[in-house]
């Protein structure tokens, strides 16, 4: 079997300087060794670096796109993929990825760390054996994160910690796989319609709004001028807002009517979105709004850019937002 494996810069290949962590050079030496010993295990492997390296908080769907070509460039000498990523957007990356990559027949795995290769208790090693031992065990598929231990659906990630080790969770699916001995591995989640020959990312126009106790109208009105193309929108509980409040409904019906469309996905950790349970949701969906099912939000955001770079646009995209292309939501029958 080859693995190849993209370093795209982040944490894991930092060295610390006077203004705090920056990215190494020489990032081939660097990986070098904890490569050359996952090769006894794994096969084969191979290594490239983005140039210049991203740091994960500077990404932009610009970056998916990078990695994307990078994975494709390697796609016919490759039998499996492991991406190097920071943390910070990682969750964001693993949907944009799963999207675009939904005709690869081969495994991406993510993965990342808190602390620098090399440091004294890191958990960079350990994450990277992880990735390439799931990336070699023809069981994943699709684009998967490997962190702390545990295999998750790449589009259902969030980051839940900034200083622990197992620093993601699931929080509407359970892990693909757990790391012991032997691994415990779940069955395969559905895959979703997929999305044959995709355009480029490219950077859209979309923005995201949390609700707060108090919003106005008028500030909601401003948030929304000019009009973006898709809103994703972060509600309360189930998908409800206060829509007590004079006016705020009828901000975002105005929006929707000019063009915009408005996905909404809930505050929640463990939330599914249901517009019509209560009368304040199902204002949102007469707005015309859309549910976002048990997306989460940074699913939700990774998916608008990916349909409108596609072309899509208005009714269109709304109805793809609700619809599965790689797992991110459940939109069976009787589903979120």
């Amino acid at each position: 079997m080859h693995i190849h494996v993209t370093y795209t810069g982040g944490t894991i290949g930092m060295v610390d300087s006077p203004r705090g962590l920056v990215p190494g050079a020489d990032p081939q030496g660097r990986f070098d060794t904890v490569l050359k010993e996952a090769e006894q295990r794994v096969g084969s492997i191979s290594l490239t670096a983005l140039s210049p390296l991203i740091d994960s908080s500077d990404a932009t769907p610009e970056s998916w796109q990078r990695i994307i070509d990078d994975l494709r460039a390697g796609a016919s000498d490759a039998d499996a993929f492991v991406v190097l990523h920071g943390t910070d957007t990682m969750a964001h990356t693993c949907a944009a990825l799963s999207y675009a990559l939904t005709g690869l027949d081969r495994p991406v795995v993510v993965t990342g760390s808190q602390l620098p290769l090399g440091v004294v208790g890191s958990d960079a090693a350990p994450n990277i054996a992880g990735a390439l031992h799931a990336a070699a065990s023809r069981r994943a598929q699709g684009v998967s994160l490997f962190f702390g231990h545990r295999l998750l659906a790449g589009n259902r990630a969030v980051k839940a910690s900034s200083w622990a080790f197992d620093a993601f969770d699931s929080p509407a699916v359970a892990p693909l796989a757990r790391a012991g001995a032997p691994w415990r591995w779940a069955p395969a989640p559905p895959r979703g319609a997929g999305w044959p020959d995709p355009r480029p990312y490219t950077r859209q126009d979309v923005v995201v709004i949390d609700l707060a106790p108090g919003i106005t109208a008028a500030r909601l009105e401003a948030m929304l001028t000019p009009r973006p193309d898709a809103v994703i929108l972060r509600a309360f509980g189930v998908g409800n807002i206060p829509d007590g409040e004079p006016g705020l409904t009828d901000v975002l019906a105005g929006a929707i009517g000019t063009g915009t469309t408005v996905v909404v996905t809930s505050q929640c950790h463990h939330g599914e979105v249901r517009l019509g349970r209560y009368a304040s949701g199902d204002a949102l969906a007469r707005a015309g709004a859309v549910g976002g099912a048990d997306m989460t939000p940074e699913a939700a955001y990774a998916k608008a850019v990916f349909l409108l770079s596609q072309g899509l646009r208005g009714a269109e995209l709304a109805a793809w937002m609700g619809r599965s292309i790689a797992g991110e939501l459940d939109d069976r029958p009787g589903g979120a």
